[in-house]
Formats: C-alpha cells, structure tokens, sequence
C-alpha cells in the first residue's frame, strides 16, 4: 500500500503561483511514478503532469505546459508541483498519484494505483 498527502493548495490571483507538495509512505518511493491529475466541477478528472521513476523524465498536458513544473525528492519521499501563472480555468481539486506501471508515459487516471485526497486551488479572476 502506498499513502499520499497532499498539501499546499489554496487560493491565488490570476497571475499568481502555487506550489503543491505530495508525501508518499508506505512502500520504496523509487518503484514507482507519479502524477499530478486535477478535477474541476462537473468535469473528468484529467492528466496535468507526470514523472517517472527516477525523476529524469517529465511531461506535461499541453494546457499547463511552460506554466507547471513537476519534481521529486528521493530523500524526502515527496513529489511538487510548482504552478506559475495561474489562470482560472486551472481552478480545481488536485490529486497526487502513484503508478506502478511501467509504461513511459501514464496520461489516464485509470494508469495510477494510488491517490491522495486532493487539494482545492482556487484560481480567481
């Protein structure tokens, strides 16, 4: 079993940034990749951003790319997402995720085994 908590969201002027933070437990932080999936009203969970197992590889959903940044720390067990320039439409709950699967890029939420609570982020205009 692996257990993640999210911390960080909050609410945020268009323009202004947030950093997200995940902690993972429960299992080798290393076997694992990870993913940032976001939820806004009324709508399916999508992909925001992802990073393998070594933390060498990141991708992006098209909509965030140049804004967000995903990272992790092997030491601390932990994984950010540090968000700049926040618009609107990135007002949503967020989720941590963990994969065991192999594959190189895990865009779906049915790719990830694990989830955290979420954390609101609140973008106004």
């Amino acid at each position: 079993q692996v257990q993640l908590v999210e911390s960080g969201g909050g609410l945020v002027q268009a323009g202004g940034s947030l950093r997200l933070s995940c902690a993972a437990s429960g299992r080798t932080f290393s076997d694992y990749s990870m993913g940032w999936l976001r939820q806004a009203p009324g709508k399916e969970r999508e992909f925001v951003a992802g990073i393998n197992r070594s933390g060498g590889s990141t991708y992006y959903a098209d909509s965030v790319k140049g804004r967000f940044t995903i990272s992790r720390d092997k030491v601390k067990n932990t994984v950010a997402l540090q968000m700049n320039s926040l618009k609107p439409e990135d007002t949503a709950v967020y989720y941590c995720a963990a994969s065991y699967r192999l594959a190189t890029v895990l865009l779906r939420k049915d790719d990830y085994d694990y989830w955290g609570q979420g954390t609101q982020v609140t973008v106004s205009s």
